[in-house]
């Protein structure tokens, strides 16, 4: 099916499953531990031994040489493969290090061998044994330090923020210089890990020169694609599966080592293989989100209209990635006739920076929404007001270009009302509560709507039964959830007779999990499948298709009616489709938006921050499953306290690699961190985007809320910290003074 033109009337506008807060019925799996994921697979293969990675010691350099004899001698140990007994691997597309082979380092912790033995505990203490000698070579890790060699760069996140190296539009110098009210300043944000519960793990088994992996990864086709094109077999020689996944935030977007590894071991000992990295690993062999330094420039009249505006940021990477794309929320969320926008790459010899929940606009609003708030005060306008005076509804550089849906000014009215911000001191430092400093914040929420190509099959029975089969993959999202609404709504059957199969890679392929499209991209594949199969039943009950209705089981057109499996007979119905994607994305402007507001207590003497309570109102098309989607933003929005408040890779900045590499170093938020979320979703459908007039939510969670919760913590104390995280450390000297 192709989508050409806005969607009108369809089956989904009933919305009698579709938009209805449904329970997630994968749910009580997960609650019983009967959920399969991918290291606990120990019905797919028989006889699994156990891999273990060695990482690198050194992060950049060459292995001169690796004594494996106490490794291979010792009990258990069925096979040790090392990345001297082979060339360097070919790269997946989408990896930027090389994940195995041949003797040169990259980074820190790049995998350099894998030993497989009868037990964990065997092939972990053999993997111990391995003696490496190096050829230490000097390397860059500091990003402050490699600014000045750093070089523009064109980046493109591959989910919906990009931007060119630099882009102009008007003279921004000229109306910087001219404008009466002027901000000019400098924020950064750190290293950050994804920290998913789940580590990146496999199983790997061989059936002659067949592979098959039972994998934690968001994007079956790709890591499909990748993993052949790594080991050098056909892509059709290799099957992946992945039905459930504990967390990914995109780590699991690419190909990682845990599947060539698992792979590679498996080969050498003649047995599956099953294979988990370990902490240290997930930080320092897969991706992390990269530190940035933003540069923003806004000028505005005495009337708060924004007459010139720049960001300019620079991120760090291996040789061959691409800079974080944190300046693309800004060529489009406010007006303004004067612009620049620029990303700058500095070449790093740190692990891979990589795409990481919301990439882009997450670390370049967490700069931008401070800088409204100094430029809101600088012009003594309420914030949400100046907000709403430099509002848009078209492409600020492409005015022609409108956007599809744009209710921007009512999420910021709305969650003014809701949250109380008439009662906000606007002078900072003035609210007192015993020895607690309290002070509200706000940030507009914005990411890009991306829509992708996704296929899926649907499958009738003789009882009525649908089942739905595509490789998409349910990330704790409520995948599985919102595709079985979709199909119920459009057989006409009620959600207990919808069955769905996801995650592997025999399935047609998907949009994935991913960039925010996941939800609204494949239940759009699942709709135009479900449109193929209500024509095939309408033909074979010689009912007029145009006519037909599906409801309660019964297909009815004019005065007859049909039993729904009355049409699949004893042999069913199966009926395949993709939706794919024409010009609408290039007519209009598709993006989600949000008001992010959030309450904050600093305590006055020992600058301690606890957040009191947040409110995030969304705008972001019709929402398929309240209940889901809610899970997902405030899933976000707590995630966006981590990054305001704690998250931060901490960098040996000598020898190259992060430091706080566990969950013990890492910090994350807990429950306690995070005491009360609301979430409001405004009514809105947007049928340029797709056929259920969706769009994602997901990742608009976490896009604005670290600088809400900054402007909070001014608002409370009347320091102004433009580095995150926002630990005491960085309050304490500068707080009011206790009485």
């Amino acid at each position: 099916m192709k989508f050409e033109t806005p969607a009108t009337n369809n089956p989904i506008d009933q919305l009698k499953i579709v938009g209805q807060p449904v329970d997630r019925i994968d749910g009580p799996r997960k609650t019983t531990g009967t959920a399969p994921y991918a290291y606990e697979r120990h019905d797919v293969a028989r006889n699994q031994a156990y891999g273990y990675v060695l990482g690198a010691g050194i992060a950049k350099g060459r292995v001169t040489a690796m004594d494996t004899a106490a490794a291979k001698a010792a009990p258990g140990v069925l096979a040790v493969v090392t990345t001297l007994d082979m060339p360097r691997l070919e790269k997946g597309q989408l990896n930027t290090a090389s994940l195995f082979g041949g003797p040169d380092i990259q980074h820190y912790h790049q995998a350099i061998a894998v030993v497989v033995a009868e037990s964990f505990e065997q092939a972990r203490d053999a993997t111990a044994m391995i003696r490496v000698s190096y050829a230490r070579a000097p390397g860059r890790f500091d990003l402050a330090a490699e600014a000045p060699k750093a070089q523009l760069a064109t980046g493109d996140s591959g989910e919906g923020s990009g931007a060119p190296h630099e882009d102009r539009t008007g003279d921004f110098e000229g109306a910087f210089a001219q404008a009466p009210v002027k901000l000019d300043a400098t924020y950064t944000t750190p290293d950050e890990s994804h920290a998913m519960m789940e580590p990146h793990a496999s199983i790997a088994a061989w059936e002659g020169e067949k592979l098959t992996v039972w994998t934690s990864s968001q994007m079956i086709a790709w890591g499909k694609r990748d993993l052949a094109k790594t080991l050098g077999i056909p892509t059709e020689s290799v099957r992946l599966d992945s039905p459930f996944i504990g967390g990914g935030f995109g780590g699991k977007l690419f190909l990682r080592a845990d599947a060539v590894l698992a792979a590679l071991g498996a080969r050498a000992a003649r047995r599956p293989v099953k294979l988990a990295l370990t902490r240290p690993l997930v930080a320092n062999n897969t991706t992390h989100r990269p530190a940035t330094i933003q540069h923003i420039r806004i000028g505005a009249g005495r009337d708060g209209r924004i007459t010139a505006i720049a960001h300019e940021s620079l991120s760090g990477d291996l040789e061959g990635g691409g800079p974080e794309t944190a300046v693309a929320q800004t060529k489009l969320l406010y007006a303004g006739a004067n612009r620049l926008t620029a990303m700058r790459l500095a070449i790093l010899d740190l692990p891979e920076g990589n795409a990481m929940r919301a990439p882009g606009e997450a670390p370049g609003l967490m700069a931008l929404e401070i800088a409204m708030d100094e430029m809101a005060e600088k012009l003594e306008i309420d914030p949400i007001e100046f907000r709403i005076i430099n509002d848009t509804q078209v492409d600020p550089e492409h005015p022609e270009r409108p956007f599809s849906q744009r209710q921007l000014i009512q999420c910021l009215r709305q969650g003014a009302e809701r949250f109380g911000w008439n009662r906000r001191n606007a002078t900072p430092g003035q609210r007192r509560e015993g020895r607690w400093l309290v002070g509200m914040g706000v940030a507009a929420g914005f990411r890009n709507n991306l829509v992708m190509k996704s296929g899926a099959r649907v499958r009738l029975d003789a009882g009525g039964r649908v089942t739905v089969e595509t490789d998409m993959t349910d990330i704790g999202t409520g995948s599985y959830t919102i595709i079985a609404q979709t199909a119920a709504e459009m057989m006409g059957v009620p959600l207990d007779k919808v069955t769905v199969r996801l995650g592997d890679s025999s399935f047609p392929v998907s949009a994935g999990s991913g960039g925010q499209w996941g939800g609204n991209s494949s239940t759009a594949g699942v709709y135009a499948a479900c449109v193929k199969l209500r024509e095939a039943v309408a033909q074979r009950l010689a009912f007029n298709s145009v006519e037909a209705e599906f409801v309660d089981g019964q297909v009815r057109a004019g005065n007859r009616s049909a039993p729904l499996g009355q049409a699949a007979g004893a042999d069913g119905l199966v009926a395949e489709d993709t939706i794919e994607y024409g010009e609408l994305a290039t007519r209009y402007q598709q993006s989600t938006f949000a008001g992010h507001f959030v309450e904050v207590g600093v305590n006055a003497a020992t600058g301690e921050t606890r957040v009191r309570r947040m409110l995030a109102v969304c705008a972001a098309g019709r929402i398929l499953n309240p209940k889901s989607a809610r899970s997902q933003v405030i899933g976000a929005m707590t995630m966006g306290v981590g990054a305001a408040l704690m998250e931060e890779l901490a960098v040996d900045k000598r020898h190259g690699f992060f430091v706080n590499h566990d969950l013990a170093g890492y910090e994350v938020p807990v429950h306690a961190d995070i005491p009360h979320q609301e979430v409001i979703f405004l009514d809105e459908m947007d049928p340029v985007s797709s056929p259920m007039k969706a769009k994602g939510v997901g990742e608009l969670g976490i896009c604005g809320v670290g600088a809400a919760v900054s402007n909070a913590i001014y608002n409370a104390t009347g320091v102004r910290v433009r580095g995150y995280p926002i630990t005491l450390d960085k309050l304490l000297d500068r707080l009011p003074q206790v009485t």
